[in-house]
């Protein structure tokens, strides 16, 4: 017995190393500078042998390989993934702003799942759910004790298939059952509305594939509404990224055409690049400018009205390219608290037609040549998230508290911590573990209330302070402790470019 398991372990083994060497093939024809280590790809493949032939029960190879696979991609940095073929589905349905489901935009509120707003001729929409309405059931399965990504999961389906939604409308004190039949939802990243007469408020919450399209349309129907916008707040709270191409559009909508937006630099040629306002950097197909149009249609008002930015700890990526742009540029004001700081880009590139590999290929840099990477925009106005101060600011995460985080590329950040930088990490925690229980004492207080007002509502704190500093009156600004700046302009290298 122990024989057989032998051969078929160093049968597992043949097998893998010609797989192996295949890889090592492609490797080199891709342009790698030197061959793959043969030596520690055998001993990758005696591992892979000896699991398949000695564990204590059997394996599946393809599972194994896929793991495998993903613990090496995993282990470069936070950003980096391979991608199965449910995870390649999920991602390319986030980018793409289409999904199956009933058409909402939700939140958690005392356990229950509670309708945000329903997405504009959706089945949900369709069906008259309301904001404010709170999902109780799910055909069967109470909707307390889950998470909102179950709760999003088991919402989402096939097309043409039923969901049971029980809703609580609080405005009525009612319980009542709908049901709605699931189809392909196109997602709106983009709203807008005039807050008051001269005064307009754009968000911003993903960059996907339709944003560009979304803004342009929602843009040009507030300049129908009120052709006499005297100022504008560009929200990008919360905004986690998504599209380089479309960040560039968005930014090339309120520069000068031909400015450099952002510029990157990584290993491969393709990685050291400039993007400017112009079409040739946005438009993916060809075919008809869209920020063109915006612009004519607003007669080139976006161009000059006065900006400010609204901006926090979740705002990343793409939505920091945006406001790293307007303020080298000194187009906008930024507004808020320190960013995310996520200043890498990611390359997919598919393996097959159900697996892919995001890789990160290159740091971007602001057009001053800042890198941002590990340090976010720094606001140029501090404000608070409410009256109060902060509330959730020191519980949320940035790229610098990730495992294996890249450094800034100017080798300012040493593998090994310093002790002043151990104790204000330890610092940094005792104050997340005291913000915490201010949550948990403040929800106890306040039972079923939001603490921090939804975004773009009549008591919004950084939204009211924006529209102050676009009036040219006093803002508010932050009772929080002030953050070290870091870089601002001028400081650090710019992009090597060819």
């Amino acid at each position: 017995m122990g024989h057989k398991l032998k051969i078929a372990g160093w049968l597992a083994i043949g097998a893998f190393t010609g797989a192996m060497t295949t890889v090592q093939l492609q490797a080199m024809a891709r342009g790698s500078l030197e061959p793959l280590p043969l030596e520690e790809l055998q001993q990758l493949a005696a591992v892979f042998g000896m699991v398949k032939s000695d564990y204590v029960e059997p394996v599946d190879e393809k599972k194994l390989i896929s793991e495998a696979i993903s613990g090496m991609v995993a282990s470069l940095d936070p950003h980096s993934q391979y991608f199965d073929k449910k995870s390649y589905k999920e991602f390319r349905e986030g980018t793409s702003g289409r999904f199956v489901g009933v058409g909402i935009e939700i939140t958690m509120e005392d356990g229950l799942v509670k309708v945000v707003s329903p997405i504009e001729d959706s089945p949900a929409f369709r069906a008259g759910l309301q904001s404010g309405d709170l999902i109780t059931k799910i055909d069967d399965t109470a909707v307390k004790g889950l998470t909102i990504n179950d709760a999003v999961k088991r919402m989402r389906g096939e097309p043409d298939t039923k969901v049971l939604l029980t809703i609580f409308r609080r405005a009525e004190n009612r319980t009542f059952p709908v049901t709605i039949i699931r189809e392909e939802i196109k997602t709106q990243s983009v709203k807008a509305k005039v807050v008051e007469p001269g005064y307009a408020w754009v968000r911003v919450s993903q960059f996907q594939e339709r944003t560009v399209a979304d803004f342009v349309r929602k843009v040009s129907a507030v300049y129908q509404q009120d052709p006499n916008i005297k100022g504008l707040v560009l929200d990008l709270r919360n905004d986690p990224g998504g599209l380089l191409d479309a960040a560039v559009a968005l930014s090339a909508a309120f520069l000068p055409e031909g400015v450099t937006v952002v510029s990157t630099n990584g290993q491969i040629r393709e990685s050291k690049a400039i993007f400017k306002a112009e079409p040739e950097y946005y438009l993916r197909r060809g075919g008809q400018d869209p920020i063109a149009a915006l612009t004519e249609a607003t007669g080139g008002a976006l161009k000059k009205v006065p900006l400010v930015i609204l901006v926090n700890e979740g705002s990343a990526s793409a939505s920091e390219i945006v406001a790293g742009a307007l303020q080298d540029h000194d187009r906008a004001t930024i507004m808020g608290s320190r960013t995310f700081g996520k200043g890498s880009v990611q390359t997919v590139r598919p393996l097959g037609p159900d697996t892919a590999l995001k890789l990160t290929t290159a740091r971007y840099y602001t057009p001053s040549g800042r890198s941002i990477q590990a340090k976010g925009i720094v606001p140029d106005v501090r404000v608070d998230e409410t009256a109060e101060g902060n509330v959730f600011s020191l519980l949320r995460t940035r790229e610098a508290d990730l495992v294996k985080h890249l450094d800034d590329g100017n080798n300012t950040e040493n593998a090994n911590l310093s002790e002043a930088e151990k104790a204000a990490e330890q610092e940094r925690e005792r104050a997340r573990e005291a913000a915490r229980k201010r949550l948990e004492e403040q929800a106890k207080n306040n039972p079923g209330q939001r603490l921090v007002p939804e975004f773009g509502s009549d008591k919004d704190f950084q939204l009211q302070q924006a529209i102050n500093q676009l009036k040219g009156v006093p803002v508010i600004v932050s009772k929080s402790p002030e953050e070290p700046e870091g870089e601002r302009e001028g400081e650090g290298e710019p992009a090597a470019r060819e």
